[in-house]
């Protein structure tokens, strides 16, 4: 995620700096955003010369303090609370009076995650879909503390890189998740129930109710980890017994059979043509 939206960024003529733990990450994400400017070049007829001028606006940093002074900050590490809540922390000494900190969060409360920020009043949820490059909408959620003033500046920002924005309110999942990942839940459900097949569900799916992907299949794209972190925070936040993780769904992830990420999910995808796992 934080590679497809350091890419549009830098598509619509920022500077972008890519933070990260690891080098060796980093080094995977410039080599991803390489591909994607260098794919879109393809598209659109870009000179060798307009690609390097685009690329050589990245920067790249392990040093946290280093970004604390840009306009915008867009954290997008995994869906887990503690692991944004240590960033937002450890960022909170190092923003600057101007910018503007955000949550790619799926799933996460906004309001909560505003409390490790030095200025909640400019902090808030800007959510991007995956692929961010090909896809055009961008969750803007509104935390309690933040102010009209961050909203409008990061609303303009969405139309500026060719995206649409949706406001959504800061409960559990916002609205694309909310009606997605218990969506797929649900499928996961049939499948522990022997209603149906991994590969019978997935083309009921796209041939009876016309979707491009599977559910199954959609499930590994997004990362069953993540699919069961979705699930956990809608269960946790409404209390509502509709939204608990089907046990498969654990299952997998206990297993590490997260989806494409790791060649294995409900498919497997070390093989050239994926196959169902079960």
């Amino acid at each position: 995620m934080g590679s497809g939206i350091a890419h549009v960024m830098l598509q619509a003529g920022y500077k972008v700096v890519l933070l990260d733990i690891a080098e060796t990450k980093l080094n995977t994400s410039v080599a991803t955003v390489r591909s994607l400017i260098n794919r879109h070049a393809a598209k659109t007829n870009l000179s060798q010369s307009e690609q390097q001028q685009i690329f050589a606006k990245l920067s790249t940093t392990m040093s946290i303090v280093e970004i604390g002074s840009c306009d915008l900050v867009i954290e997008a590490a995994s869906e887990n609370e503690a692991v944004k809540s240590k960033i937002f922390d450890d960022l909170a000494p190092h923003t600057e009076a101007h910018t503007i900190v955000t949550s790619n969060t799926s799933s996460l409360s906004i309001t909560r995650l505003a409390g490790h920020t030095a200025h909640p009043e400019r902090f808030m949820g800007l959510h991007f879909m995956k692929p961010v490059s090909a896809m055009r909408l961008v969750e803007l959620i509104h935390g309690i503390a933040t102010s009209s003033e961050t909203f409008k500046t990061v609303s303009e920002l969405v139309k500026r890189i060719g995206k649409t924005p949706v406001v959504a309110a800061d409960y559990p999942a916002f609205i694309v998740n909310r009606i997605l990942i218990p969506m797929i839940n649900e499928a996961i459900y049939t499948l522990h129930e022997g209603v149906g097949s991994i590969a019978g569900i997935d083309q009921a799916m796209r041939l009876g109710a016309n979707h491009p992907m599977g559910p199954l299949e959609l499930a590994d794209y997004i990362g069953l980890d993540a699919c069961l972190a979705i699930m956990t925070t809608l269960h946790k936040g409404l209390a509502d017994s509709k939204y608990r993780p089907c046990p498969l769904l654990v299952k997998y992830v206990e297993a590490g059979w997260l989806g494409r990420k790791v060649r294995k999910g409900f498919y497997d995808y070390s093989v050239p043509i994926a196959r169902p796992t079960r």
